[in-house]
């Protein structure tokens, strides 16, 4: 018996689409700018996240200073501001273009994947929404 010859579409097998390859190509590059992104704003994210939990849980004093105060004094300057919502954007962007790539690897209907992906958007729409909202219009004079 003499082994198939690979070059003959006959000869080879019946195979499936590799589970991460594109259903079709309207998405241009989106696909690499997405992973792209995955990659810098994994960065971004732990210069930021190891920065934001050295500054609250070690430097002066640690855990036992964060309070109503402390934010409020924090949230004064635009720089903490900045820092803090850049911090929610990046992670709301990096983990929501995550569950999108699982949404498509695993969603089996066009349908169902449209409604998934709207559901994720949407409530990504409303935390980075909320949280800037709270960022910038944080008052610390309570009445």
């Amino acid at each position: 018996m003499s082994a198939p010859v690979l070059g003959k579409s006959h000869d080879r097998p019946a195979s499936l689409d590799l589970p991460r390859s594109p259903r079709s190509h309207a998405s241009g590059n989106f696909e690499k700018y997405a992973w792209l992104f995955m990659r810098f704003s994994g960065l971004a994210l732990i210069v930021l996240v190891f920065g934001h939990m050295t500054i609250m849980l070690l430097l002066d004093g640690g855990v036992k200073r964060l309070n109503f105060a402390f934010v409020a004094g924090r949230w004064s300057s635009p720089f903490w501001q900045i820092w803090d919502l850049a911090m929610l954007w990046l992670a709301q962007l990096h983990g929501g273009n995550g569950v999108r790539t699982v949404i498509a690897d695993y969603s089996r209907k066009d349908s169902t994947r449209f409604w998934l992906n709207t559901l994720l958007v949407l409530s990504m729409i409303l935390i980075m929404g909320v949280g800037t909202y709270v960022i910038f219009t944080f008052d610390p004079n309570i009445s």
